[in-house]
Parts: structure tokens; C-alpha cells; sequence
């Protein structure tokens, strides 16, 4: 159906690698990135040094307080008298516990002829200390503005397995004492994830971050927690202190301490404890230079340890957000639109037309697959109506042999469960599921919740319907256009019996092999209505896949995203300029990219764009490139590749002679024996896809800078892979412009220069931060690089 358009600095976190912290005084060991586990049969010891000026009593009171503090709702239904009798209790055995040294503590370090200061009291273990209730907001470290957050925390964050995203926060905490942070994934059976450390993204904002991805799809979770890192902090001060003679004894004895209690929670397989247990020794050995029993305490030995088994104090933890993880095809794919009843179809001047069938299509897929599309997307194939009819080019009076528009659906041969009889049967669909699959290809099928006036729902519900004061059912209009062939629903009146209906039929289709719904027109209808249907079915069928076909006002279409649809359509279609890409793309891939994931479908049977039909094949070629490496999904409707560009009138985004009311046989052989198609140039696109992680996410773009308004430049990393593409938007005139690199977006220094393959033509460059390029319309519309390893400098600046 066509489209509705609408002071003193903090210590420096400097301990070699970022720490990677953990639970208690040091994270599990981990036996394989995706499940830690504990080594076995150690249990990290209680720590040995304890807070100055903390008596057993007080230590008791306080963990008790916290106790009863940390769990509200227990206590919310306990008696009160069984709620004193518990807190005594509790406050008793607490105290006795406190009052008992460990074992660490009874035991005087080695290797020292200083008197040892008096220790204090056992602190208790650093346990993960709840979000806050009621007034309080912070936590004993804040923990404050975690992202992503989608609605507030009352939907999910999105992503899809092995795909790579950012979760920060900010974290801070009083004086100068350094914190640290980490992030902790639980899956949806409550397991905790990899150990995953932050670290703070700029220096002196307080804004933390870390880069994490998930192995499995379901509904996980995340957190973040934020600690003080007493280690780190004593490294700031020795290193100033040491140096200057200030306090030296007192300050590696108080780093001894402190590498003890953290050697407590460092398991004793590989030595590790041990490592850390010879440091302390050596910060406690007189017969050596101060500065030497220092460095031995700051060693990449003992660096890698405590990174791994950080001492973590007074842990907080940010309240629990919901992640939703998917399958791949959910962020990554290419579509291919086409109208089965037009592949096959006979149409002669004079002579009733001859529709294709499921089988006639079925031998356009080989050369779909060979394009490299993963996506086949089917307009509605269900009976058409006959009542007010279209004819060709949308005119209101159809002939004896028109073929009406897909989207008026039902007639007295059936309605959303039931297949065109022209098409064939259920069987022929089934065969033509199968065939797809076979070619390593989905089924797409297009939903649209409404209806011919000849369909079976108009008499047995029509309570379904808006009806006029004449007694008439309303029909469809988006003023000025008019749909009197199809009549829209009205979902108030009996929204419990739609909902089950539509369920119904999805779940037909599922049955049939059909895992991927693209939903026609979603912003017509109430949001709560596709909550529900989406989350029925999803809850029972995660894998399948629904893109909201919304061109409309902002708010809806992310609405649409962030309560289940997997995937929206877009106004990429719209954005043609250098600034309008930019500005457009940095909104998806920033805090958009949690939960809206964009299909950038270059022309749709509605959408012919007066780029597309003024700027002939070069436009088309450009286009191309922009939607299959900007964006990770992307699409094309059929007649694409043979740069179909003829309006039905001029102004007009209509196709001239529209399939979405006719019959469109194409002759695709001599289209390619007559060099009128990209093709060629559409599945080298989807190949380079396939081979580059980069292209296959959204989230790490970013945009350089060249001195030409028609020349756009942006670049992509995932972990070792990077991309870069340059483009010319002109599709008239050839563009010479200078690229300047921000070259750590590349992972590269600014002095470095690369070796770059062209994976459009296989030719490679040397680049560097400033570049010379000449992009001719119809010869060379881009360039897709590949930074390959580093080069020597070679200074200047580097030409082809």
C-alpha cells in the first residue's frame, strides 16, 4: 500500500592494563570467555587488613543495618516481633563472627624489620551492595545515568548475538580516591557473563564505559557496579611519596596490607597468589632501596593479577536493566522485493493477461541467491478483491482483466489465510518456501492489517469496521490520496477478538515456513495492539522477525522499535545530501542503534525518488553502495538493478506503469547481455558484505572530513576489520577532493600511513591523513577500501 510520508585532579588509573574486576575481592576464574567458574577447590580467603577505627561491634551493626537495609520486602512481611527476634539474632552471630580473627590474621608477615602498626579490626567481605530504595538515590560509590536505556528501563535494550555495543555510566565518589567499575551481563537463566572491566572514556569526565557482546540469544541483563580500588589509589600515592622520601616505611607497609587482603581473593593455580604474595614480601624487605621494593610491587606480573583479581571496597551496584538478545538477521541482511504473480506472467496486447505463479517464480531465486540476497520479500499473496478495483497507473476504473492491487485483500475465494488462486496453492507456497530455502534464502511476507470490501471478515465481524451514519463501512484515505478498494480497521470496538485474529493468521503463516513479517502501514494502528501481538509471539518464537513499514513522524517510528518491532524502514530514501546523510546516520548509530534497527531498501513500488530518476544509472550505483555499507540491512524492490526510473508524472514518486496494479514481466537475460543492469555491481556489494564484520553492524560509524560537498566519506570497525568508503553524491559531474582521515577512528596514529585494497576494483593505495580522489559518475561512484596492516611513513601526502 503506498507509504504515508509524513579543583585537584582524581589519581591517574595507570596500573598497565585496564583492571578487569570482579565479585568479592577478585572475579572467578574464568575456564572459557562465555562461563567463569571458580578454580577448583579454592575458595578465596577472607581479607586480612581491616578499616581503621572499625570495632567488632560496629562492624557487626553495620553489616546487620545493611542486611535489613538491602531486603525491604522481607522484612515488609515479617512481624515485628519476629523482626526483632531476627535482627538480634542476626546482630549476635554477626558480632561473635567479627570478634573471631581469620586465619590471615593470626599469621605476621615475613621479611621485615619494621614493627608492624597495630591492625584493626576484619572488614567484611566487599559484597555487592542492591540499588537504593526508597529515598535514597546513590549508592556508597553513585552509580549514575547507565546507558543504554530504553523507555526508562521498561523495555528492553537491543541487540543481536556477537554484535558489539557500549554499556556506560558515570561514577564518581568523594575526595580523591580512585574508583573503578564494571559491567556485569547475567543470561536469562541468571548466570553471570564474561568479567568485563571499564574503563573511564575521557579522562576527567567520570564517564565510564566498556564494550561487551553476548554469545546466545534470550533475555538477559545488565548492571553496572562501581567500587573504590584502594590498590590503585595507594600506587598514586606511593609513587609520590616514595620518591620524595615522604612517610616511606608507613607507606609500603600500608601496600603490603593491602596486597594481602587482595591475594585473599586471587585463586593459587598458575602462581598467582603467589605473585602477589611476593610483592608484599618485597615491599616489606628493608634490605632493598626503597624505590626497588616499589617497583617490585608494580610489575606486569603483578599488573596482570590485579586486573584480573582487582580488592574491590564498598561495591554498588546500578539497578538491573533488560537486554534483549537476537538472532543475527535481526541487524544484518539483504532484502530483495518481488511481485510473483509479474515473474512468468504473459502479457499481451489485446489478450487477457497470463499471472505468474509460485512455480514461475520459483525460477527467479537461483539469480536472487547469485546476487548474494539472504531476505526474498513477497507483496501480499492472498485474493484480491473486486469491489472498486484499481486499474493500471491507479486509475478508478479497472478492466475485465485487470489484476487489482495486492493490498486490497480478500475476496469470496478467501481472505489472510489464503493464497491468490492465480498464485496457485498452499502446496505451490510450501514448494516455494522449500525452493528458497534450498538457495540459502528467507521468506519475507508482507502483513497488512486490512481489507477489500469483499472480504470474509466485512460480514462475519463488522464490529471491525468504522462505519459512516449512512450505514456505509469508511475506506481507507491519506488525503489527498484515496483508497476506495480498501476498507482500514477499527480496533476499539473489539480489540481482544483482532488481536486473536491476527495472531491467527501470523501463526498460519509461521506453520508455512514463513519466520520474517514485514508489517504494512504499523503506525496506523495502536501501539498497544502490536505490544501484544508482538510480544505473543515472540515469547514463543523469538527467531521471527517483524519490520514496521512506518514513514512517519520520529516518535512513532521509535515508539514502534523500542515495544518489538525488529526492524524499520527508514527516510533514507530522503537523504541525499552530504549533511543529511551525516546527520541522519549519527542519529541511528548512536543512542538510536539500542533498539531501532534500520532497512535501508534504496526504492520501494511506492518510493521513486527524483534522485533516482534524474541522475540515471550513476544515481542508482551510488545509492547502492550508500545503503549496503551505511547500514547493515539493506534492500532493493525488483527492477532496481535495471535502473527503472520513469515517473507516472513528473513531481510524482510514483512508478510509471506500477506493478502494484499491473502485471511487469522482465527479460533479466538480456537486460545482462545488454549491459542495462547492475547486477554485478549488487553482488560484488553483497560480498563484501559477507566478508567484513565491520559492514554487518551500525553501531561503530563514523564520518571524515573532504573538502567537497558531493564527496561523503565514513568508516566502520568490528575488532580487527576496518572499512572505509568514499563517495561521490554527484551523480552528474566527476569530483577531485583532498580526505582528511581522523585516523584513530581507524585505530591508527596520526602519522601512520596504510595500505587500502579497493574492494570494488582490487586496486590498493597508500594513505594516510591527507588523500587525494577522483570519483567519476558511471566509471568509479566510490570507493569501498579495507585498511590493510600498517605501513612505514613514507611522508606527504599520499596519492593514488
Amino acid at each position: 500500500m503506498p507509504a504515508t510520508h509524513h579543583s585537584s585532579s582524581p589519581p591517574t588509573h595507570s596500573t598497565s592494563t585496564p583492571p578487569e574486576r570482579g565479585a568479592k575481592a577478585g572475579p572467578p576464574e574464568q575456564a572459557t570467555a562465555e562461563q567463569p567458574q571458580q578454580a577448583a577447590a579454592e575458595k578465596p580467603e577472607q581479607p586480612t587488613a581491616k578499616r581503621a577505627k572499625a570495632t567488632p561491634a560496629k562492624t557487626a551493626k553495620a553489616s546487620a543495618a545493611k542486611k535489613a537495609a538491602a531486603t525491604p520486602a522481607k522484612a515488609a512481611k515479617a512481624t515485628p516481633s519476629k523482626t526483632a527476634k531476627a535482627a538480634k539474632a542476626a546482630k549476635a552471630a554477626k558480632a561473635k563472627k567479627a570478634a573471631k580473627p581469620t586465619k590471615a590474621a593470626k599469621a605476621a608477615p615475613a621479611k621485615t624489620a619494621t614493627p608492624k602498626p597495630e591492625s584493626p579490626p576484619a572488614e567484611p567481605p566487599d559484597a555487592v551492595t542492591a540499588p537504593p530504595d526508597g529515598d535514597a538515590l546513590i549508592g556508597r560509590i553513585p552509580v549514575l545515568d547507565v546507558r543504554p536505556l530504553v523507555a526508562c528501563g521498561r523495555r528492553p535494550a537491543k541487540a543481536v548475538v556477537g554484535e558489539a555495543f557500549e554499556i556506560s555510566a558515570t561514577v564518581f565518589r568523594e575526595g580523591h580516591d580512585a574508583v573503578a567499575a564494571n559491567v556485569v551481563l547475567r543470561d536469562p537463566e541468571g548466570n553471570s557473563g564474561p568479567w568485563t572491566p571499564m574503563r573511564e572514556l575521557v579522562p576527567g569526565t567520570d564517564r565510564w564505559g566498556a564494550t561487551v557482546s553476548v554469545p546466545k540469544e534470550g533475555r538477559w541483563t545488565y548492571t553496572v557496579e562501581a567500587w573504590g580500588d584502594p590498590v590503585t589509589t595507594w600506587r598514586h600515592h606511593a609513587q609520590i611519596k616514595i620518591p620524595a622520601g615522604m612517610d616511606t616505611e608507613m607507606v609500603l607497609e600500608e601496600g603490603a596490607l593491602l596486597y594481602e587482603r587482595a591475594a585473599a581473593g586471587v585463586p593459587k593455580s598458575r602462581g598467582r597468589r603467589d605473585t602477589i604474595l611476593a610483592a608484599a614480601d618485597a615491599l616489606r624487605d628493608t634490605a632493598r632501596p626503597a624505590a626497588a621494593r616499589l617497583a617490585a610491587a608494580l610489575t606486569p606480573d603483578v599488573d596482570h593479577v590485579l586486573a584480573r583479581h582487582p580488592l574491590r571496597e564498598f561495591v554498588s551496584s546500578s539497578e538491573q536493566l533488560p537486554l534483549l538478545v537476537e538472532r543475527e538477521r535481526a541487524l544484518y541482511g539483504s532484502w530483495y522485493e518481488f511481485f510473483p504473480r509479474s515473474e512468468g506472467a504473459v502479457v499481451e496486447t489485446g489478450k487477457p493477461t497470463v499471472s505468474g505463479t509460485f512455480r514461475t517464480a520459483a525460477r527467479r531465486l537461483p539469480a536472487i541467491a547469485a546476487m548474494g540476497f539472504d531476505v526474498v520479500y513477497l507483496p501480499p499473496v492472498h485474493p484480491i478483491g473486486s469491489t472498486f478495483r484499481k486499474g493500471p497507473n491507479n486509475t478508478l476504473n479497472a478492466g475485465p482483466h485487470d489484476v487489482g492491487v495486492p493490498w486490497a485483500i480478500g475476496s469470496p475465494a478467501g481472505g489472510h489465510d489464503a493464497v491468490h488462486p492465480d498464485l496457485g496453492t498452499l502446496d505451490d507456497f510450501d514448494a516455494f518456501v522449500a525452493r528458497a530455502g534450498e538457495l540459502g534464502l528467507e521468506i519475507a511476507l508482507d502483513f497488512a492489517l486490512q481489507c477489500s470490501p469483499d472480504h470474509p471478515w466485512v460480514d462475519k465481524h463488522p464490529q471491525w469496521f468504522n462505519h459512516r451514519p449512512d450505514g456505509s463501512i469508511a475506506y481507507a484515505e491519506n488525503p489527498p490520496k484515496k483508497y476506495q478498494d480498501i476498507y482500514p480497521i477499527a480496533f476499539d470496538a473489539d480489540m481482544d477478538g483482532l488481536i486473536a485474529e491476527t495472531l491467527r493468521v501470523l501463526r498460519f503463516w509461521m506453520a508455512h515456513g514463513v519466520r520474517i513479517f514485514r508489517v504494512d502501514n504499523p503506525h496506523t494502528k495502536p501501539v498497544v495492539f502490536w505490544e501484544r501481538v508482538l510480544a505473543d509471539i515472540n515469547r514463543t518464537d523469538p527467531d521471527v522477525i517483524f519490520l514496521a513499514e512506518a514513514f512517519t513522524r520520529p516518535p512513532m517510528m521509535h515508539t514502534l522499535a523500542q515495544i518489538g518491532f525488529q526492524q524499520s524502514y527508514t527516510y533514507f530514501t530522503w537523504r541525499n545530501t552530504k549533511q543529511e546523510l551525516t546527520d541522519y546516520l549519527t542519529e541511528l548509530s548512536g543512542e538510536a542503534a539500542s533498539y531501532m534497527r534500520p532497512n535501508f531498501f534504496v526504492n520501494t513500488p511506492d518510493i521513486l525518488h527524483e534522485y533516482l530518476q534524474h541522475g540515471g544509472r550513476p544515481a542508482f550505483e551510488v545509492r547502492a553502495v550508500l545503503a549496503a555499507t551505511l547500514s547493515p540491512t539493506w534492500g532493493v524492490y525488483s527492477g532496481f538493478e535495471l535502473c527503472e526510473n520513469a515517473p507516472v508524472r513528473p513531481g510524482s514518486e510514483e512508478y510509471l506503469n506500477s506493478e502494484k496494479y499491473q502485471l511487469r514481466p522482465r527479460d533479466w537475460e538480456l537486460a545482462e547481455r545488454e549491459g542495462r543492469s547492475i547486477s554485478p555491481l549488487i553482488t560484488r556489494l553483497n560480498e563484501i558484505r559477507r566478508n567484513s564484520p565491520a559492514l554487518r553492524q551500525l553501531r561503530d560509524l563514523h564520518f571524515h572530513q573532504a573538502d567537497q560537498e558531493a564527496v561523503l566519506v565514513f568508516s566502520k570497525r568490528a575488532g580487527t576489520d576496518t572499512m572505509l568508503v568514499v563517495a561521490n553524491l554527484d551523480p552528474h559531474h566527476t569530483q577531485e577532493a583532498t580526505v582528511s582521515l581522523d585516523m584513530p577512528r581507524l585505530g591508527l596514529d596520526w602519522h601512520e600511513t596504510v595500505p587500502v585494497r579497493d574492494e570494488l576494483t582490487g586496486a590498493t593505495y597508500h594513505w594516510g591523513r591527507a588523500n587525494y580522489v577522483r570519483l567519476e559518475p558511471g566509471r568509479q561512484p566510490a570507493h569501498i577500501f579495507r585498511v590493510l596492516r600498517p605501513s612505514s611513513p613514507i611522508g606527504g601526502s599520499p596519492t593514488p
